[in-house]
């Protein structure tokens, strides 16, 4: 009789039928099947293709920010495809990270460098590896491999493209400079009134730009001249990101015709953005320079570094490279458009710049690969009795001269940097040789009330006077200045004294050989604080300040005009690549 469904008691084994001999004989059989299953899944199991995730091997990859996102998705896919490194799942964790926090990381910096040094890295060129290499970074494998590339272009709102396109306007290098070195005091209608290029210290685009620029001077006589002449317009119209770049090419503001210089993928992401004003990307008719995204290994822990080979082939799968393209890069062939292409990029690759070498790249960005950290600057303006005096018979005072300077590196100096003023004289204040006029801090942010240092600085600059009387302190004031900027030093910062001065002591306070021992035992290489003097005029003592600047590998200039001061900023700015270890100061 069937046992109806419900509760029932079970049978204990007293009252159980005992089952027949071919069903005891079928079920030790399926148990037999059973415990073999199992055994071949173990033994199945321990096959490679499968790992551990008990202790997984965590490689750690830093990427450029405009290729991190689709680097992103294929760790995702990489992770749950069961890579292993002796039998230990290898799993990727990918952060977004500027070149130069890298670069910085990898070759020893203390300074604006990174919490943890990456397994694995993508820069968006591969001159940044080639420099870290050049630098001694550790533990960087000597090949790498490419993922993705993106040309640069020449980028501009669709009614500007098209009005260049009617007046038969090509983009061209030439454009980086100002028209006064075209020949002409202002631009014409029909060209771009600014080419803005991404900021050189952060990106390979403005470190490409850069060698274009260098690479259209040549080295002729004028070539010089014409390069500063890029520089000051690079460093006024830079900006950190393609993103804001690309924004600012359709917004209205003080420029009419605004043309940027991004890569092509930048574009191709901007116009994918819901109700952004399309950009069309132009390609310059001399040729371009195409950024090349490579992979390279750079732990030294064998199976991190395993592991990181293994996304780097990853990352060059037909099925990688495809989504490459999805996300607005050309492949590692440079050969196909991003997907879609849309009308707004063209389909063709454009044409090389072929004197445009690794090389010329390669010098670019050591001229500004460690300009990356921002400044912190203490500037010191002399108002002496000697800087009332004509810098020359007939010409403008010393310190005239010198505040036209200071006023044009105010305009160079990005938002990022920090700065103060002082002035000083003998018993300026008191029985105090100095006297404050602007608290070093943010440039962008106010000293005190709303009006931002910036804007403080031009107006204070107006109102410094020499002073009749007065003779320099000039040591007692380096020594005070030095010591101000190394007591709230900032190891994310280049740390400097600037000295804006005739260039003589008076001679009744601290002297020479007393400033140079105190700067000899409290210069700390650990903490560098860099002294650089302009002297204005042919009065200075240039034996004396080439010494005092030489214990902190700083530098004295002297300048007989407000326009050399460009010169001066710049060969400051340059030191960076050396210092704190430069030669001596040749004045």
């Amino acid at each position: 009789m069937p046992v109806p469904y419900g509760r029932h008691r079970a049978a204990t084994p007293a009252d159980q039928p005992r089952p027949p001999l071919r069903n005891t004989l079928l079920t030790a059989s399926v148990a037999m099947a059973l415990l073999l299953v199992g055994m071949v899944f173990r033994f199945v199991g321990a096959l490679p293709g499968t790992c551990s995730s008990r202790d997984p091997v965590v490689v750690a990859v830093a990427a450029t920010v405009d290729i991190a996102p689709p680097v992103m998705d294929a760790a995702r896919l990489f992770n749950e495809s069961g890579a292993e490194v002796d039998g230990r799942c290898v799993k990727v964790q990918v952060a977004e990270q500027p070149p130069a926090p890298v670069l910085r990381t990898l070759i020893g910096d203390r300074a604006g460098v990174l919490p943890r040094r990456p397994d694995g890295w993508i820069a968006d060129s591969s001159a940044w590896v080639r420099l870290a290499r050049k630098q001694g970074a550790q533990g960087v494998a000597s090949g790498e491999t490419v993922v993705a590339t993106s040309p640069l272009v020449f980028a501009t709102s669709r009614p500007l493209a098209h009005r260049f396109a009617a007046g038969g306007t090509a983009m061209s290098w030439d454009m980086l400079f100002p028209a006064t070195v075209r020949g002409r005091l202002e631009p014409t209608e029909r060209e771009p009134d600014v080419v803005r290029v991404p900021d050189p210290s952060v990106s390979g685009a403005g470190i490409a730009a850069v060698a274009a620029a260098r690479d259209i001077v040549g080295t002729g006589p004028d070539a010089s001249k014409q390069l500063t002449a890029f520089v000051r317009m690079a460093q006024a119209g830079s900006a950190p990101d393609y993103r804001s770049m690309l924004g600012a090419v359709d917004a209205p503001g003080f420029w009419s015709r605004p043309v940027v210089v991004v890569p092509e993928q930048s574009v191709w992401a901007h116009n994918q953005v819901a109700g952004a004003a399309p950009a069309v990307a132009l390609h310059p008719k001399e040729g371009t320079i195409t950024l090349d995204y490579p992979y390279v290994v750079t732990s030294a822990e064998p199976d991190r570094a395993e592991g990181s080979r293994l996304f780097a082939s990853w990352l060059r799968s037909a099925e990688t490279q495809e989504a490459m393209r999805r996300d607005g890069f050309r492949p590692a062939d440079g050969r196909e458009p991003p997907f879609p292409v849309g009308p707004d990029i063209p389909a063709d690759a454009p044409d090389p710049r072929p004197s445009i070498t690794p090389e010329v790249i390669d010098e670019a960005l050591e001229a500004w690969s460690r300009l990356a950290p921002p400044t912190r600057i203490l500037v010191l303006a002399d108002v002496s009795k000697e800087t009332a005096e004509p810098i020359r018979a007939g010409g403008p005072t010393r310190l005239d001269v010198a505040i036209e300077a200071a006023k044009i590196g105010i305009r160079m100096f990005p938002d990022e940097t920090s700065i103060g003023v002082w002035e000083f004289a003998r018993h300026l204040a008191g029985r105090a040789d100095e006297r404050e006029l602007v608290r070093l801090g943010s440039i962008a942010k106010p000293d005190s009330g709303q009006e931002i240092r910036r804007t403080s600085l031009f107006r204070i600059a107006d109102g410094i006077r020499a002073l009749p009387g007065r003779t320099s302190s000039l040591y007692d004031s380096i020594l005070a200045g030095f010591r101000e900027v190394s007591r709230d030093y900032d190891p994310l910062m280049n740390n400097s004294l600037l000295l804006l001065t005739a260039g003589k002591d008076d001679g009744e306070g601290l002297s020479r050989a007393e400033l140079v021992k105190a700067l000899r035992a409290e210069w700390d290489p650990e903490r560098p604080v860099q002294i650089i003097v302009v002297a204005f005029g042919a009065g200075a003592d240039r034996n004396a300040l080439n010494e005092i600047v030489s214990v902190t590998n700083g530098q004295l200039y002297v300048a007989e005009q407000p326009g050399q001061i460009i010169d001066v900023f710049l060969s400051a700015l340059a030191r960076r690549l050396c210092h704190p270890t430069c030669p001596g100061s040749a004045g």
